[in-house]
């Protein structure tokens, strides 16, 4: 379900104080008519019963006449008290009903005689709810009107902070000098988090400049020895009388200085800018590279009852980095020799170009592999094995557009899947 947005949440909570206080207000209204009616109810009641008294005591049989909307009940002939009234207390009385009528009724003794006076409050009973009814839809129209204009300020307030947002979301982690600017109607505090961001992104700037000068200077220092030790072997293998055996592993020392040397120069552009890899492709015979990798590694197998076969291999041809590509297949390769014991590894070629390595190993669980893409995505993949790292590789396939899968069963291994 989708979080609702500050605007939203804004505007929510602002109809909500809006109806509680609307609430509250009307509400403490009818509190207060409520006690200003009984007021005038006691007033004009009192009113009556105290003239009643005083005639009756100025005048011996003095009668009261009922009006339209008044009566007295006092026990004398023709007004005895009602059975709902008989045993009201003295005081005064509301929210009554006789004969089908809502009435108020003031209790008194009167020269020791209960006197019961009614006033009819039906008119008023009337009025009263159509002035609720217009109070209500007052109300609730206040409501509607005061919503749209938060909804209209709020969208006001928040336009940019939408704006920072689509800045933001449009920030490239590969191109430096980014920064995020503002309107002129931003509040402070957006103020303060936009030059907070920016100033970040400066620093940042200056942290990958330093780490691209590191990569640099590294990697023309490792040129050296590369380029001593490629030279030494092709001076060795020169020489006469070398056994096929040396003449083997000199060749072998010859080629894998070789590819270092290419790798180092792949990964100086990967740390430059990765967008010059894809042009220091060659064309690969993926059907040709992959014996020769697969007899790089198996110098690992010496110490494990571990073997590779390669499935019959199709023609393939790929456009790529050979270095990226034999280094890529290798570690994969490595990977998979150092997480099984005993068994075949098997290596396979499918159309169109994708390279599988079945492994013998222990297998992972679906919350291992998850936890490998989530690492993979977070660009902290496995550095504990030889050669690049999941990590990097994870990089050259983002760049070069290559597929990395893993397919695992407890117990039964892992496919690995390269897709050029």
């Amino acid at each position: 379900m989708a979080k609702a947005n500050l605007r939203q949440r804004i505007v929510w909570g602002m109809l909500a104080y809006l109806a509680l206080l609307t609430l509250a207000v009307m509400a403490y209204g009818a509190i207060t008519n409520e006690y200003a009616e009984r007021l005038v109810w006691r007033a004009v009641l009192e009113s009556e019963l105290d003239h009643l008294a005083e005639r009756r005591t100025q005048e011996s049989g003095y009668d009261w006449h009922d009006t339209a909307s008044m009566r007295l009940y006092d026990g004398s002939a023709g007004r005895t008290v009602p059975a709902s009234l008989q045993a009201l207390p003295p005081g005064l009385h509301d929210d009554l009903v006789l004969e089908g009528q809502p009435i108020a009724a003031m209790v008194r003794d009167i020269d020791g005689q209960r006197a019961v006076l009614t006033i009819d409050i039906s008119d008023f009973e009337r009025h009263e709810e159509r002035l609720a009814l217009v109070v209500m839809g007052a109300a609730l129209a206040m409501i509607l009107l005061l919503g749209l204009a938060v909804a209209l300020s709020v969208n006001h307030l928040v336009r940019p902070l939408n704006a920072f947002t689509r800045q933001i979301a449009a920030l490239r982690p590969d191109q430096p000098g980014q920064a995020v600017s503002l309107p002129h109607t931003a509040s402070s505090d957006l103020v303060a988090i936009a030059e907070a961001l920016n100033g970040y992104l400066r620093r940042n700037d200056r942290f990958v400049e330093r780490e691209r000068a590191f990569i640099d200077s590294a990697s023309h220092e490792l040129r050296t020895p590369i380029a001593v030790i490629a030279g030494a072997a092709e001076i060795a293998l020169a020489q006469p009388h070398v056994t096929a055996d040396v003449h083997q592993r000199l060749a072998r020392i010859q080629r894998t200085a070789s590819h270092v040397e290419q790798l180092i120069s792949l990964l100086l552009v990967l740390a430059k800018d990765p967008a010059q890899l894809g042009k220091a492709s060659d064309r690969i015979a993926l059907d040709q590279l992959l014996p020769e990798i697969v007899d790089d590694h198996r110098h690992l197998l010496e110490d494990k009852a571990l073997t590779v076969r390669i499935d019959p291999l199709p023609a393939c041809e790929i456009l790529a980095p050979v270095a990226i590509v034999q280094t890529a297949i290798g570690n994969l390769l490595r990977n998979a020799i150092e997480n099984s014991d005993s068994g075949e590894i098997r290596v396979r070629l499918e159309i169109p170009a994708t390279v599988m390595i079945d492994d013998p190993g222990h297998g992972m669980t679906p919350e291992e592999i998850s936890a490998i893409y989530a690492r993979l995505a977070r660009g902290g993949g496995d550095r504990g094995g030889g050669g690049i790292g999941l990590d990097l590789i994870s990089r050259l396939c983002e760049h070069l557009h290559w597929g990395l899968r893993f397919d695992s069963t407890p117990g039964r291994g892992t496919t690995t899947t390269l897709r050029f």
